[in-house]
């Protein structure tokens, strides 16, 4: 009996222990997920999202190559072996808990000016103005040792273009942050220690707007192979078109112009809002057949425009382009259902594909900065000559 007595002692001993030991696990396995769950949110890192942004717009091929790889763990890895510390102080630095809210009252009801008050001693070198029009946010850097001014002066005047506002002591300066309802230019007066701002439409300001759209970008490489992103090609591209656009009398909006990769929603939002002349889209193109080389064009099939729309568009891109680097042409086509953009800017637009990726030889011609600026010139006489034949 005493010996029965003892195995029922250790039987009990043991099935604590596990079923200790099993509560400690799941509480701790229950704590990593729920603390990994609040860092992805608090980063706003989802990888089937990057997922989707890295393979939104690449070539046949190249999709072929990214989903060989496995896309569950995609960008992920990297994430998750970060220690908790990293996490706590990325969320803890994280800007939108350092703002604090603009203040609006009615003021002048009639008036059509946005009146922002000044630190006493304020003057116009002391401000800067950036708007970042994909964003549609209108960023004002004020230089003043008062961190609280805003905290108790409030904005006053017409508001219908501001959606909301926040500020922030930055060092010596204090950054005031107004989300706005649409793409607005801005006209500003400084008077009496007060800002005033006149938000118009882009239409309102130039007779002649183009948005150039670099495509690609962040995590979205496109066609990648060996040192060749081609992520990287289109934005070089644009920026030396950029070069020539600041010379005339044309106003360029451009959907990126570094490292970023904009929603394909936001690249079609900049054109139509702006209601641009033409939109044009700047990649590379790809093969199966890697003998195959030269440049073609896609055009917006689903709107015709009368006159000069996406097919003309398309047409002069190539020619000028092909002229300009004495390349070979490869034809027009109508752009597809991957291609988002294009199929729903409402203006004339058309994407240019510079060269095929998957062309050894025209890949390594890509990379070359003065191959760059012939193509550079190409779409430009094509967006002068598009305004000839318009006017």
């Amino acid at each position: 009996m005493e010996h029965n007595l003892m195995k029922r002692a250790v039987a009990g001993s043991i099935g604590f222990t596990l079923t200790a030991m099993g509560l400690i696990l799941y509480l701790s396995a229950a704590r990593t997920m729920a603390f990994s769950g609040s860092a992805r949110k608090e980063t706003r890192i989802d990888p089937e999202k990057i997922l989707q942004e890295e393979m939104q717009g690449d070539s046949e091929e190249s999709l072929q190559k990214k989903t060989q790889s496995d896309p569950e763990t995609a960008g992920w890895e990297e994430i998750q072996n970060r220690p908790e510390s990293a996490l706590q102080e990325e969320m803890q630095s994280s800007p939108e808990s350092a703002a604090s809210n603009l203040t609006f009252v009615q003021g002048e009801a009639d008036t059509s000016y946005l009146r922002i008050p000044l630190p006493q001693g304020c003057e116009t070198e002391d401000i800067i103005i950036e708007n970042y029009y994909m964003e549609q946010e209108l960023c004002i850097l004020i230089r003043t040792e008062e961190e609280d001014f805003y905290a108790e002066n409030a904005i006053s005047g017409n508001q219908t273009m501001v959606r909301q506002g926040s500020f922030e002591p930055e060092g010596d300066q204090v950054e005031l942050r107004l989300e706005l309802t649409g793409i607005f230019e801005c006209r500003t007066i400084l008077e009496d220690h007060d800002l005033y701002i006149s938000f118009l439409s882009p239409r309102e300001m130039y007779d002649k707007i183009v948005v150039i759209d670099a495509a690609c970008g962040g995590f979205n490489t496109g066609y990648e192979e060996g040192d060749f992103q081609e992520k990287e090609i289109n934005l070089q591209i644009v920026k030396k078109l950029k070069e020539k656009l600041d010379e005339t009398d044309i106003k360029a909006y451009y959907t990126r112009m570094d490292d970023v990769n904009p929603e394909e929603e936001e690249r079609v939002r900049l054109a139509n809002e702006t209601r641009a002349d033409m939109y044009i889209r700047v990649q590379a193109g790809a093969s199966e057949d890697r003998s195959v080389y030269g440049t073609s064009t896609l055009y917006n099939g689903d709107y015709f425009i009368p006159g000069f729309g996406s097919v003309e568009l398309a047409d002069l891109l190539e020619k000028e382009v092909v002229t300009s680097i004495k390349g070979k042409a490869l034809g027009l086509f109508e752009a597809e259902n991957s291609e988002f953009a294009i199929r729903h800017v409402t203006v004339p637009a058309a994407a240019v594909k510079v060269g095929c990726a998957t062309n050894k030889q025209e890949a390594g011609l890509l990379g070359r900065e003065e191959y760059q600026e012939k193509i550079a010139e190409g779409i430009y006489n094509a967006i002068q000559k598009a305004y000839e034949n318009t006017d």
